[in-house]
């Protein structure tokens, strides 16, 4: 080929490669702008929905103690703190509790921040007073514990931060530690580059990098933590192009709020303000001097400066930040040497953890399912306020551990257990535990374990009974029977005592749980008519009729019989049981509140007498352990023990004034056990309920209800709708008895004459 026809290939090659070079990168840089772009317009975080407890209201003569207002102040994230000066601090002195509440968007509208002093007096809140002056205060609503969040995969966790709510403090510090120049360059730093360059060939590894915040920012939200040169190259194109679109307050601001400081179990902790929160239970503008520079040298290397980890090598690195702040002149000398005096994290900061409550999140993510899609919760920053007490939501979780090991320490071992408590008129979930263990995920027994209910289902019976012209003087015969003799469906009932007990009054059969009688009610009323009972009730599921249906041959989760005994507790409406109480948008706007809806299913007579025959449970019947305790004998509980067959599920329903409780203990290999529903499940409910503020059961009794007594042997009259009522029993006079006796002691004396 000819020199000068070479040359001409050689140059076209060349520009057509130049050509090629400048679409591709052209084309790679038009890419990258559309992807930074993109990232910084609208949504530029994954806000995962928060979940809060319902709020403490609190108010003179409120049933509360000061353990517990601090075992709910510490859930809350409050730090005790000596003097209190601070949103979100406090200090308890025997009966007196000095806080500062935090202010809060309720969906009415703001709480503001109050400076609040509590008296109590030996079984309630005495006063309430606000300030210096002590004025009195006769209702105050606390800031809600957040109890968890709904993560996307990556359980990345953040509060998000405007840049005027970002410190001063903060910003200065950060930029002395990490980018001093960072308002005068253009997203690098070439003299910061070569000073690190020139460091880490000094001691032949990485000792210091040369990286602004806005290529810290660009590896955070675009790259992974690849260590190479196209990964740098790339991070410094990125870096220019953000530069170029957004301004520095823009750049500072998304790197405060996306910044990694910490992990927390499962949960990556993003951001200055959630990082506040996570290690000093404060707000960012509620930071010391030294709490800022611990926060600003965990930038370096979260993991490795962690205080609770490492709580010396964290000291250092703050100590490390103070001096340069000190040399700077952010702080002067007396403050330099009292931050440096502050221990690192309050030893008695309690974390927040990751969804502490997994039971209860799984309830709330089961109803918010019906109105809103999954990446609605994991992304959109809902703010979710429910219904749980986490005091009680603690007790039932103990009691629920404590009774388990209990009876595996004596008799029993594998037991696994669930719990529900809600409040008797409106159906509020107030606590769910789902394992024996506090805080376990997984499978969730409250809400996802299906047993035999056992002779929980009785009341039902009972109940459609009573609605056919049964009363509670109504005579049962409690005798051995063979159902469909001779064939293949043929059944043969019998007591748990193995006994007959002849002729019993439908309130004692129901009482003392007998089988025979029962079943022999359930056949007379109609299976069909027992089982629309069990439906309108509350069950989710439609019941075969069958009979072995009588004696409880059915499956429900505890929330499904929570469900079904919550109607018989509100007085015969049908109230679905409710975990949320209003939902609101990242930007606090109400979208949802969960009102409550209320349908009467029975007639509040038939209810009346069930609810008697259910208190005649523990007065007269398999429940009547109970009463030993003084504190549960004085709520006059309304209650019904269960045990399936062969032992394998133990379980308790009951209700006071205030409050129901329903518990269930069984193995999770359905292997039978030696606990009978009093012998396990209720000594769960009786613990609880012993700890529990709640009211003694007075039910409303309903017009047309009229009283009376049965027959010489009951100690005290049942109640009847009017009409029904049994004719009064003739007792003989005093004079008929004593004639009587002198004719009877005649006539055996002339017997003996012949």
């Amino acid at each position: 080929m000819p020199t000068i026809t070479r040359r001409i290939v050689i140059v076209l090659t060349a520009g057509l490669c130049l050509g090629v070079s400048i679409t591709f990168g052209a084309t790679y840089l038009h890419r990258l702008d559309t992807e930074i772009r993109n990232r910084f317009e609208g949504q530029r975080w994954a806000l995962p929905a928060k979940v809060y407890a319902r709020p403490l209201e609190l108010y003179p003569g409120l049933p509360l103690t000061p353990d517990l207002l601090e075992t709910e102040l510490v859930l809350a994230g409050y730090r005790r703190d000596e003097k209190p000066d601070t949103a979100g601090s406090f200090l308890r002195h025997d009966r007196q509790v000095h806080l500062i509440s935090r202010s809060f968007h309720f969906p009415s509208g703001v709480e503001p921040s109050r400076d609040l002093t509590i008296l109590f007096n030996d079984t309630a809140i005495a006063t309430i007073s606000e300030g210096k002056s002590r004025t009195p205060v006769s209702f105050t609503r606390l800031d809600p514990a957040q109890i968890g969040s709904f993560h996307p995969l990556v359980h990345e966790d953040r509060i998000v931060v405007n840049r005027d709510e970002i410190p001063e403090a903060l910003v200065q510090t950060l930029l002395l530690i990490e980018d001093r120049s960072f308002y005068d360059h253009v997203g690098l730093a070439p003299t910061a580059i070569f000073r690190a360059l020139v460091a880490n060939i000094k001691a032949g590894r990485v000792v210091q990098g040369g990286s602004t915040l806005t290529q810290q920012l660009v590896k955070n939200l675009f790259l992974n933590q690849e260590r190479s040169l196209a990964r740098k190259a790339k991070e410094a194109l990125m870096a220019l192009v953000l530069e170029r679109h957004y301004s520095k307050d823009e750049i500072l601001t998304a790197y405060v709020n996306e910044i990694f400081l910490g992990q927390d179990r499962n949960r990556a902790i993003h951001g200055f303000a959630l990082a506040a929160h996570h290690y000093f239970g404060r707000q960012l503008d509620d930071l010391r001097p030294d709490q800022l520079a611990m926060l600003v040298g965990l930038v370096k290397g979260p993991s490795a400066y962690d205080p609770f980890r490492h709580p010396e090598r964290s000291r250092q690195r703050r100590d490390t930040v103070l001096a340069t702040m000190a040399d700077h002149g952010l702080i002067d000398p007396a403050t330099y040497a009292t931050s440096r005096a502050n221990q690192i994290v309050d030893s008695g900061q309690r974390r927040e953890g990751f969804n502490r409550f997994p039971a209860f999140l799984d309830l709330v993510r089961q109803q918010l399912s019906a109105h809103y899609r999954e990446e609605d919760l994991t992304s959109a920053g809902l703010q979710i306020l429910t219904t749980l007490d986490p005091s009680l939501q603690l007790q039932v979780e103990d009691s629920l551990r404590q009774t388990i090991d209990g009876l595996e320490a004596s008799k029993e071992q594998n037991l696994q257990g669930a719990a529900l408590v809600t409040a008797r008129e409106t159906g509020d979930v107030l606590a769910v535990a789902g394992d024996r263990i506090p805080g376990r995920d997984g499978f969730n027994r409250a809400l996802q374990a299906r047993r035999p209910i056992g002779s929980l289902i009785k009341p039902a019976v009972y109940l459609a009974a009573l609605e056919q012209g049964y009363t509670l003087a109504s005579v049962l015969d409690d005798t051995a029977f063979t159902l469909n003799p001779g064939t293949k469906e043929e059944w043969r009932p019998h007591n748990y005592d193995r006994q007959e007990h002849g002729a019993v009054p439908l309130y004692l059969a129901l009482a003392n749980s007998y089988n025979l009688a029962t079943v022999r009610l359930g056949l007379a009323v109609g299976l069909d008519r027992v089982a629309a009972t069990i439906t309108r009730l509350g069950s989710s599921d439609q019941p075969q009729p069958f009979p072995s249906l009588l004696l409880g041959a059915v499956d429900m989760s505890p929330l499904q019989v929570c469900t079904i005994y919550q109607t018989i507790a509100a007085g015969g409406f049908r109230t679905p049981l409710r975990a949320i109480s209003s939902v609101m948008a990242a930007d606090h706007r109400l979208l949802d509140h969960y009102g409550l809806t209320v349908e009467q299913q029975f007639p509040p007579e038939t209810i009346f007498l069930l609810t008697h025959a259910l208190q005649r449970v523990v007065t007269d019947g398999t429940a009547a352990s109970l009463l030993r305790s003084p504190k549960v004998r004085s709520l006059s509980v309304a209650g019904k023990t269960g045990t399936s067959d062969d032992l394998r599920d133990s379980w308790f329903a009951g209700f006071t004034g205030s409050h129901l409780g329903v518990v269930w203990l069984g193995r999770d290999d359905n292997q039978p056990t030696s606990v009978t529903g009093s012998g396990g499940a209720m000594q769960v409910w009786q613990q609880i309920f012993e700890r529990l503020p709640t009211s003694p059961l007075e039910p409303a009794e309903p017009p047309g209800i009229t009283w009376a007594s049965i027959d010489r042997q009951t100690a005290s009259p049942l109640p009847f709708i009017a009409g029904t009522e049994p004719a009064p029993p003739r007792f003989p006079a005093i004079g008929e008895t004593i004639d009587r006796t002198i004719r009877e002691v005649i006539d055996s004396f002339n017997q003996l004459l012949r």
